[in-house]
């Protein structure tokens, strides 16, 4: 026979255990006092504003994982991350999230997801714009890489199609990153016309660090008249990043758009 005093010490171990529910939360920021997505040892970050507001609002500590990892400056229109969390969350948790929150970061909405759901590895892709100002506007300055200087558009978007071609594109990332592959599926590369400013839109299912703002750079070569278009190839197919152009400001690089499937959701 079990003695009385086990059993009811099993039983009280049995009733705090709890379920951690997974959830994603949808948010936007402007990325110019942040060191990037990711925590920082000495400097501030958005994933460290994020946990602190959860863990503020939540009453225990939460982490969260987001699906990309942003540059120092670089915003986000669109940013998605999860989290673990067990038990029910307040009805009004945005509001209280962005009444805490610092006014250049914004929830827009929290869901449910399935237990294993993943805001990085989940993710199918990512869409990223680079706005160049072609006029000096004092609105802008922060939000957009001023470059009054003609640029040819449409070879420009000739060399986009290049870039459609491959699948390598080491010669366009950091050097001494620690990832596996170098390849990418690329599915968008243009250049369109808005107003007195350019936005590059380009989607992929992953990038590499400082991928995007190197192939801006070297756009604006071959828009410039630096290089010639079929020169891309040449850099493509080299993998070295000596090859390709100067690297971008941050401040005109946006997060626009994470997609995921569609059963992600509980």
């Amino acid at each position: 026979m079990i003695p009385v005093f086990v059993g009811i010490n099993y039983l009280c171990a049995f009733t705090k255990v709890r379920f951690l529910l997974r959830f994603f939360i949808e948010l936007s920021y402007n990325g110019k006092a942040y060191h990037g997505w990711q925590n920082q040892p000495d400097a501030i970050s958005v994933q460290e504003v994020l946990e602190k507001a959860l863990s503020t609002i939540l009453k225990q500590k939460i982490a969260v994982a987001g699906a990309g990892r942003t540059d120092t400056g670089v915003h986000a229109s669109q940013m998605f991350a999860h989290f673990d969390f067990d038990g029910n969350l307040p009805d009004n948790i945005i509001f209280r999230l962005n009444s805490y929150l610092p006014n250049d970061v914004a929830i827009s909405t929290i869901f449910e997801v399935k237990d294993d759901a993943h805001a990085r590895f989940h993710a199918v892709s990512r869409t990223y714009n680079y706005r160049i100002s072609t006029k000096k506007n004092v609105f802008n300055y922060d939000f957009a890489y001023a470059l009054q200087k003609s640029l040819d558009i449409h070879l420009m978007n000739k060399a986009c199609e290049i870039l459609l071609q491959y699948k390598n594109f080491q010669c366009f990332s950091k050097v001494n990153t620690d990832v596996k592959t170098y390849n990418c599926n690329l599915m968008q590369a243009h250049w369109t016309v808005e107003n007195d400013e350019l936005i590059f839109t380009i989607k992929a299912d992953r990038f590499l660090r400082n991928m995007v703002r190197a192939i801006v750079g070297t756009l604006i070569n071959i828009g410039l008249g630096k290089l010639e278009v079929e020169k891309l190839h040449d850099i493509l197919e080299s993998k070295d990043r000596g090859e390709a152009g100067f690297s971008v400001p941050a401040h005109g690089l946006y997060l626009v758009s994470v997609e995921y499937p569609e059963d992600i959701k509980k």
